[in-house]
């Protein structure tokens, strides 16, 4: 835990990561509650993405998981290349991105409930979403150190996904053989099986598993490679707004002409998974950049930066502290005599909560850091 000031930060993609942060912490439950009390057609259909695709296909909820490491990615040429420009050796910033890798895969462990098992225990969850995302980001992160030019590290993105590709639908697991991509058949989940210690989440795979840490690393070189753009000091904002515009557009086209042949399934972070949420991550990206830095409309971006800049913070703390019971303590009364509104009201509770939780820390310039 440190202190420091957020003011020289890129103020876009503190609201864009608060955003993503919003709908676990809170926004997806109360957008489902809100459907069962209103009946209405629209937020019916909404309340349906706040579940993950039951296999392949895409739902909002599949959004929020590689939106936060392309997110993660984008940070990395500000943490890394500039620190490097000042004389920084590489050795030092590679320690650091490995310490930062290492401690989110021991977080990830204490989310998944290290403390109250045995650490042999066949039943603990060896992989995790925090573990994912610090591999992903420490893989993507030496790759962006030890690289001179964007243009390798576009080569680099180019080879995970081609070659992430071949792994998925040529290489055959036996007993069932290529390209079989479902829970039982795909290759993610049998090197889970030889590989994986402990329970895995699938039950005959883990989304988070061995392979798809390499897949998730891709995610996080796109948002890279944007943070590369948002830092290029020869192009005016309007000009990066459609860089970015265009690379999601050509990711999402990419992924729904060869979604007939190989599907996008976040459970297995199929290639074309990845080049669809990423396409959808870069026009996040843009829009906030537009708005936030390019516009500098940013009164409104307040509420989701206080989230943003203590992401790992709230999603820990979401999971420790019964932010629920303070709903309930304070609004139990009126979610009572509420009716059918009851939830709505405790959902806002919840997430009111929270936010003030995390407003307090921002005022106290208190901002969790790995």
């Amino acid at each position: 835990m440190i202190r420091t000031k957020p003011s020289d930060r890129l103020l876009s993609l503190d609201a864009l990561r608060g955003f993503d942060m919003l709908w676990i912490i809170g926004a997806g439950a109360l957008s489902i509650v809100l459907s069962k009390v209103t009946n209405w057609q629209w937020l019916d259909w909404w309340a349906a993405q706040q579940h993950h695709s039951h296999w392949d296909g895409f739902h909002f909820e599949d959004l929020i998981f590689p939106l936060f490491m392309f997110i993660s990615g984008v940070a990395i040429p500000y943490a890394i290349l500039r620190k490097l420009k000042k004389g920084i050796p590489k050795s030092a910033l590679a320690k650091k991105i490995i310490r930062r890798g290492l401690i989110l895969i021991v977080l990830g462990w204490v989310y998944n409930g290290i403390f109250q098992l045995q650490f042999s225990d066949p039943a603990f969850r060896f992989a995790s979403v925090l573990g994912q995302i610090g591999l992903a980001y420490l893989f993507a992160g030496l790759i962006v150190l030890y690289t001179r030019h964007y243009s390798f590290r576009l080569i680099w993105l180019a080879g995970i996904l081609a070659g992430y590709a071949v792994i998925q639908l040529f290489v055959p697991v036996p007993g069932i053989g290529a390209g079989v991509l479902t829970p039982e058949g795909c290759i993610n989940g049998y090197i889970d099986r030889m590989l994986l210690p402990g329970r895995l989440y699938g039950g005959t795979f883990d989304p988070e598993g061995l392979l798809s840490i390499v897949s998730a690393t891709g995610i996080t070189l796109m948002g890279a490679l944007a943070g590369e753009v948002l830092r290029n000091k020869k192009w005016n904002g309007y000009q990066k707004v459609l860089l970015l515009t265009l690379s999601g557009i050509f990711g999402i086209l990419l992924a729904l002409i060869l979604q007939p042949y190989y599907p996008i399934i976040k459970k297995a972070w199929t290639t074309t998974f990845n080049l669809f949420a990423g396409g959808i991550s870069f026009l996040l990206l843009a829009l906030f950049y537009l708005i936030i830095d390019v516009w500098r409309f940013r009164k409104w971006a307040f509420f989701f930066q206080v989230i943003g800049l203590n992401s790992i913070t709230i999603y820990i703390g979401a999971y420790i502290i019964d932010f629920g019971h303070i709903s309930k303590y304070f609004l139990g009364g009126l979610s009572r005599i509420a009716g059918d509104w009851g939830n709505v009201i405790f959902w806002i509770g919840v997430i009111t909560a929270e936010w003030l939780f995390l407003l307090y820390l921002y005022r106290k310039k208190i901002f969790l850091r790995v």
